[in-house]
């Protein structure tokens, strides 16, 4: 650049300059830009690549204000989740802090204050432990029911984290009005004796909002629900009006079937809500989008409060737990019962202290195995199994977090609760590794058989860890007498191990059912013409069960399934001799939520099915035939045994070609 500067030329000018104080024609500019050497002419390949560019930046930027203002936005959300009640605040400081990477326990309390309740204490209606485990990858549901008779216990004070007695003997239930969820928490923790990591709250309305919010909820209704409240004696009770068949509920409906109670009993309605959390978490893990979490955190953030133990809840915690909940492999959420349970006309009902702590103690320790077993009892096989017991595998444990101790308590507890054989190292050298490791370490002699199974299964007990082959290091085969799995325990070992499953082995046992043909055939022809699939008839039913003709009650119903038009179904109830209710299902709807889970497929008699447990008990039989879906329903408790319903399965026939 060359500048000649003259006196008078611009905006400056002065009167005796050229008298003029504006810009000069651009002929006597003093001024000359040039470059050297000339630039080259642009092509038309730049310009693109500069409009990408472009493009790129301003998106880019976008996308990062938009990330900035989503985790802004989630971190106020979850602000909002963590207790601020007084009553919650309090209840939380009797909570035990969790910890990482370990299994977490929730107490779920779902309370109401109906109309007409004046200044009376709420109630809480829904009391349920899950119990999340990363090590097992299980999720597991322990319900109890709201009349179940227990000493009920409250704190003396906001540090009481023990608390006392106030009634020797009443609903548990009532603990909410005694003393509110710090007295149901308290009544809980002394009941089953575990630690309770987070208190979650819900209010009923809260809980319509947030069904509503995920578009509804996909549930089996298993028979005919109806009540009309008139004010009388014998209706006074909650409206309902369902009609048996799978179909999507509103927040209304749903919170109607998980409360009803009237004709059956409090057991049921428990088995009720623990299917109304397990269809939740498939709906929200396939429905829910990104654009639409927004609106749904905020619909929770007013209805839901989360204390945690020894802090306040954060956000990461909340990703993890979505994630966790949403990649379970299917079968590994396990619903768990107080069996025995008497429940007289009136008073409470009550159950045994073995019966309770039986059922503490699976709800603790599940075992992922549980399903296969059963299914392979079922069909009459014998169980493959491709690990080593373990009292066939040889351990050695090593210090590598420099706890004292850690080595020693950790091969007792795997000596002593799980039965391994423990080694020390040779020679009575130290169990101790020369440096720090984080994560725990777990090494499988490739020479000896069946070690790298055993090593795969060592790692749930010491999550987080990693699996690896034997090194040929000097270091650490001088410290290996020969064992087929060495663990050098890290600085996340809690020095804990997680207790052994309560595992019971099934046997099989003859279905329990009779050959009928009847009644399906004559539920089921007025339907023939009217669905766009060849029906499928029952031949072979449970010995007690004949089709549903309670009043009001219809045994079969079609209808459209999807409620668009486009899916049309077919519903038919049975009941068994203990007034339990089992259906069949046949639809052309193919992207039912609920058969997304599945937990084995078999061909049974030429035709393949798809097999659905729960924990042990087999839920539900799909046969996929006719671009249709043909399935058994187990009764909410599933009381049909796992042979009955294979049995009723394979007697599926063709409509056509019954007699």
């Amino acid at each position: 650049m060359r500048t000649t500067l003259k006196r008078g030329i611009g905006r400056g000018a002065a009167a005796n300059g050229n008298g003029r104080a504006v810009y000069p024609p651009g002929t006597i500019s003093t001024v000359t830009r040039y470059r050297q050497p000339p630039p080259p002419e642009r092509s038309a390949l730049s310009l693109v690549r500069r409009i990408i560019v472009g493009t790129l930046v301003v998106v880019s930027s976008i996308a990062i204000a938009v990330a900035a203002g989503s985790y802004l936005y989630f971190h106020q959300s979850v602000a909002a989740v963590v207790a601020h009640t007084p009553s919650v605040v309090k209840a939380s400081k009797s909570l035990d802090i969790p910890v990482a990477h370990h299994a977490a326990i929730a107490l779920v309390i779902g309370y109401d204050h109906r109309a007409g309740d004046g200044n009376s204490p709420s109630r809480s209606d829904t009391l349920m432990l899950i119990r999340a485990d990363p090590q097992t990858k299980t999720i597991s549901l322990l319900s109890f029911p709201r009349d179940l008779g227990v000493p009920i216990y409250c704190g003396s004070s906001t540090s009481d984290a023990s608390g006392h007695v106030v009634a020797s003997f009443d609903r548990i239930n009532s603990a909410y009005a005694y003393c509110g969820p710090k007295g149901t928490l308290l009544t809980v923790k002394h009941l089953t004796g575990l630690p309770i990591n987070y208190l979650i709250t819900v209010n009923f309305h809260g809980f319509k909002e947030i069904v509503d919010k995920i578009g509804g909820i996909w549930m089996d209704v298993d028979r005919r629900y109806y009540n009309k409240n008139t004010g009388a004696a014998d209706d006074n009770y909650a409206n309902i009006n369902l009609q048996p068949g799978y179909q999507l509920l509103s927040g209304e409906q749903a919170l109607d079937f998980v409360r009803f109670r009237h004709t059956d009993s409090d057991l049921v309605r428990v088995a009720r809500q623990q299917e109304f959390i397990k269809a939740f978490r498939v709906q929200v893990a396939r429905k829910v989008s990104p654009f639409e979490l927004p609106a749904l955190v905020s619909t929770i953030t007013k209805n839901i409060e989360v204390g945690e133990g020894g802090r306040s809840l954060q956000g990461n915690q909340v990703i993890q737990y979505a994630l966790f909940a949403a990649g379970l492999p299917p079968g590994h959420v396990f619903q768990d019962k107080v069996a025995n349970v008497q429940c007289p006309p009136a008073g409470a009902c009550t159950a045994s202290t073995t019966d309770v702590q039986n059922a503490v103690n699976q709800f603790e320790s599940p075992d992922v195995e549980t399903p296969k077993a059963a299914n392979a009892a079922a069909l009459g096989k014998k169980l493959k199994t491709t690990t080593l017991p373990p009292s066939k595998v040889t351990v050695t444990v090593l210090n590598g977090n420099g706890v004292t101790s850690a080595a020693a308590n950790a091969s007792y507890m795997l000596s002593t609760q799980r039965g391994y054989q423990t080694l020390l190292p040779p020679n009575q050298l130290q169990a101790d590794w020369p440096t720090h490791v984080f994560h725990t370490k777990i090494y499988w002699d490739p020479a000896q058989k069946g070690s790298e199974a055993a090593a795969n299964a060592l790692k749930t007990l010491f999550e987080p860890a990693d699996v690896e082959r034997l090194p040929r290091s000097t270091a650490l085969l001088r410290l290996d007498p020969g064992s087929m799995v060495m663990v050098i325990l890290g600085e996340t070992f809690s020095g804990t191990i997680p207790p052994a499953p309560v595992r019971v082995v099934p046997t099989h046992t003859a279905p329990v059912v009779r050959a009928d043909t009847s009644y399906g055939k004559q539920l089921l022809e007025p339907y023939a013409k009217k669905v766009p699939f060849p029906l499928e008839t029952p031949t072979v039913l449970e010995r007690s069960s004949y089709p549903d003709t309670l009043p009001g009650d219809k045994p079969s119903r079609l209808y459209w399934i999807d409620g668009q038009g486009k899916h049309k179904a077919v519903r038919l109830v049975f009941k068994t001799g203990s007034n339990a209710f089992w259906g069949i299902e046949e639809t052309n709807f193919p992207d039912a939520p609920v058969l997304t889970d599945t937990s084995f497929r078999h061909d049974l008699g030429g035709r393949e099915f798809d097999l659905y447990y729960s924990g042990s008990n087999l839920h539900m039989v799909v046969l996929r035939a006719h671009d249709a879906t043909y399935w058994v329903i187990n009764t909410l408790n599933d009381d049909l045994s796992n042979e009955t319903m294979l049995a009723i399965a394979k007697g599926l026939k063709p409509l056509t070609s019954v007699k």
